[in-house]
């Protein structure tokens, strides 16, 4: 299919060209690029929000993503799901595949479901997977659901890719404490304690809450002090009026919400904390950061992608490997010393 067909078919907001399209930006064919510039000019023009859903394996994301896209559809919202799936290593494709838990919501012309292949990405999320939310986005779709692959505490991309992040856990997984480390915990706007009807729920929804408290410095502030103690109030020694009586900055505290995904429960719960968070990002100016931050990485990523194309493609770099492989077997030169030789030939242009 001619790329100008398929920006023609973007414009009539077909679905079969925003098919080709995601394709096409995933797979990095040629036009990939005139797809993603048409989708930036967009950007500015849409209500998209990107909502990132991560957490361990058997946590319920897709049941969860499924119930919220029920529920995103009855507030009259159309929704798109970016699903990251591990690779296979044989097909390089998408290896669960485990969108059948979406089964409700394929036939809904409001919904669009992409499942995405990590293709060796670390961070639990595809390298174009901020790109392919692009595409989605300039198309009109209001929500995007960014399901990751469910890895643990190397999914801390989604923090970057989208606005507000959910990190859904589950009760009788293991060791709580294991399940939060400072990485994921980080990377969260909002908890959720999935399967809430198990055994276990209340617990660690608790230990949930005092890591939270131990961030912000206020573990404690649910105990009241011992006897004979008074809280002293008025200034500090030494503290400036204005340092009393300036207003607060206004901070985030990511709720615990519990879920019973399979039967609904929560789940308008959570829509409602997610549109809360929104409201925090707008009114604090941090959305435009976010977003800001999103454009910077995006386009280092674009360089980096250009320059390795670039190296592997139409340098020699490949040449001088092979040529210094034995070397490198027979421990004379390291992988390090080769990779020095191969960008001091790049600078000087010998390898070009």
């Amino acid at each position: 299919m001619h790329i100008e067909t398929v920006l023609n078919g973007l414009e009539r907001r077909d679905p079969a060209a925003l098919a080709r399209a995601i394709s096409l930006v995933e797979n990095q064919r040629d036009g990939f690029e005139r797809i993603l510039s048409y989708a930036h000019t967009r950007l500015g023009e849409t209500a998209a929000r990107r909502i990132g859903i991560t957490g361990p394996p058997g946590a319920g994301k897709s049941t969860l993503t499924e119930r919220l896209i029920q529920a995103l559809r009855r507030e009259g919202r159309s929704v798109a799901v970016i699903a990251v799936d591990p690779t296979s290593p044989y097909t390089g494709g998408a290896l669960l595949g485990d969108r059948i838990r979406m089964e409700s919501a394929s036939t809904d012309p409001g919904v669009f479901i992409r499942s995405m292949a990590t293709r060796g990405s670390v961070g639990g999320l595809a390298m174009t997977t901020d790109e392919v939310a692009d595409v989605v986005a300039a198309f009109g779709f209001e929500r995007i659901l960014i399901e990751t692959v469910g890895v643990g505490q190397t999914e801390l991309d989604i923090a970057r890719g989208a606005e507000s992040t959910v990190l859904v856990l589950v009760p009788e997984s293991g060791d709580g404490i294991q399940a939060l480390k400072a990485g994921v915990m980080e990377a969260a706007d909002l908890y959720v304690i999935n399967k809430a009807d198990r055994s276990g729920a209340d617990r660690l929804r608790q230990e949930i809450e005092i890591m939270l408290g131990i961030r912000r410095g206020n573990a404690f502030r649910h105990v009241g002090p011992h006897h004979g103690t008074r809280r002293r109030v008025g200034p500090r020694a030494g503290a400036t009026d204005d340092a009393v009586t300036a207003p607060p900055q206004p901070t985030w505290e990511p709720p615990v919400l519990a879920t019973v995904a399979t039967a609904g429960t929560g789940v308008d719960e959570l829509v409602a904390a997610l549109e809360r968070h929104h409201a925090f990002l707008v009114a604090s100016g941090r959305l435009g950061e976010r977003r800001r931050r999103r454009l910077v990485d995006r386009t280092r990523a674009a360089v980096e992608r250009a320059v390795r194309r670039w190296v592997w493609e139409e340098t020699r770099a490949e040449e001088v490997i092979a040529a210094r492989l034995d070397d490198v077997m027979a421990a004379r030169r390291s992988p390090y010393d080769v990779a020095t030789e191969i960008l001091d030939q790049i600078r000087t242009g010998v390898t070009r």
